[in-house]
């Protein structure tokens, strides 16, 4: 059947799964798992990753988790441009550093910033005390001044001149955080002047087609009674 991808563009990695299979034009079957209906959570998708989590790829017989081991599969496998995953080995290693920090520190906070402003109160109809918020988005800004201060720097991309799988992680992730109506952006030049610069070198069209479902997410429905059950257990773990 060839590449199959298991995404839901609600979800940052899965983002940038998505573009950089597009931008790359790798072809792929999209198989959508809505995360806000559970269906991540169901038997059948359990048999393509037991976690239960997304993204997931499947080609042929071969299974992968994890984003970004199907990031780096997928540029390895088909052959993508130098500057993505580049083969130097400390500007490999840039991109390396960036990855392994942002699981535990941007990713973390951009997700929290997103379901404690947004998520929990609306579509799970709890409420979030005043002082959570507000340290979560204190956390927020101290990741948003090390990502600028330690990885950016006077540089056009994260790790050196031309863009990379590190650029286009960061930046899936810091569009949660603006879905919620955060402006992590405000007062910040050289991370608004680096947002364009990554826009562009994806194609402006894509990217805001990849974050479509994003943008709108103040506009999520409440759960249903048996959907809020299933994820209320999961969430207040991702986010504690």
């Amino acid at each position: 059947m060839g590449l199959e991808l298991y995404l839901d563009l609600l979800s940052q990695p899965c983002r940038a799964i998505y573009i950089f299979a597009r931008r790359n034009l790798i072809p792929f079957e999209l198989r959508p798992v809505d995360l806000r209906k559970g269906q991540h959570l169901s038997d059948a998708f359990a048999k393509v990753n037991p976690l239960k989590m997304v993204p997931a790829l499947k080609d042929e017989d071969f299974t992968l988790t994890e984003s970004v081991a199907i990031l780096l599969y997928l540029a390895r496998k088909y052959k993508v441009p130098d500057h993505w995953y580049p083969q130097d080995p400390q500007a490999c290693a840039r991109v390396d550093e960036y990855l392994a920090w942002q699981h535990t520190n941007l990713r973390r906070n951009c997700l929290r910033a997103l379901w404690h402003k947004v998520m929990i109160p609306n579509f799970l109809g709890e409420s979030v005390p005043p002082e959570t918020l507000a340290a979560t988005l204190a956390e927020l800004n101290v990741s948003l001044q090390l990502l600028e201060d330690t990885f950016l720097k006077n540089q056009a991309f994260l790790a050196g001149p031309h863009i990379s799988l590190a650029d286009l992680m960061a930046l899936t992730e810091l569009m949660h955080p603006v879905g919620a109506g955060c402006q992590v952006f405000e007062g910040r030049p050289k991370l608004a002047a680096w947002r364009q610069h990554v826009e562009a070198a994806v194609g402006e069209d894509l990217f805001q087609e990849a974050h479509e479902v994003i943008l709108k997410a103040k506009d999520t429905p409440p759960a249903d009674p048996t959907t809020k059950q299933k994820l209320m257990p999961r969430v207040l773990t991702m986010i504690r």
